[in-house]
């Protein structure tokens, strides 16, 4: 079977997606919380969302070649995320994959993946079920 990452169209089709997502997280109002927890210049952050989907995707493991295991949760654990900022970050995602001009189907198993990953991330009690205190 043939991957996403080339079903996609591989490298530069991935990095366009990758520059629009940033370029939606820079503009879109909706965003500023979840861009305010990037660093002032988005290129690294960039670099590494491409590098780490390209893998994600079935393409070369460039994440992996150049920093390691991802190991997500981890990378992330420093940064308050909810399904606030979860929510933000895929409205970014979205309007994106909304710029391409790629299938309906790749464009929604994308978004799908990028859900379950966005979801692994959040490190807040509200993933929990819980809100202020009182368990549910």
């Amino acid at each position: 079977m043939t991957s996403l990452y080339d079903r996609l169209g591989g490298d530069i089709p991935l990095k366009t997606f990758v520059e629009h997502l940033y370029h939606h997280m820079d503009t879109l109002d909706e965003a500023k919380p979840v861009r305010a927890m990037h660093a002032m210049s988005l290129e690294e952050a960039s670099i590494r969302l491409f590098r780490f989907l390209s893998g994600m995707l079935g393409g070369p493991p460039l994440f992996l070649q150049h920093y390691g295991e991802p190991r997500l949760r981890r990378r992330h654990m420093h940064l308050r995320i909810g399904d606030s900022e979860r929510d933000q970050w895929m409205l970014c995602a979205s309007r994106a994959a909304q710029d391409m001009d790629w299938p309906q189907a790749e464009t929604q198993e994308l978004l799908q993946r990028l859900r379950e990953m966005a979801d692994h991330l959040r490190n807040t009690e509200q993933q929990f079920g819980c809100r202020h205190g009182v368990s549910g």
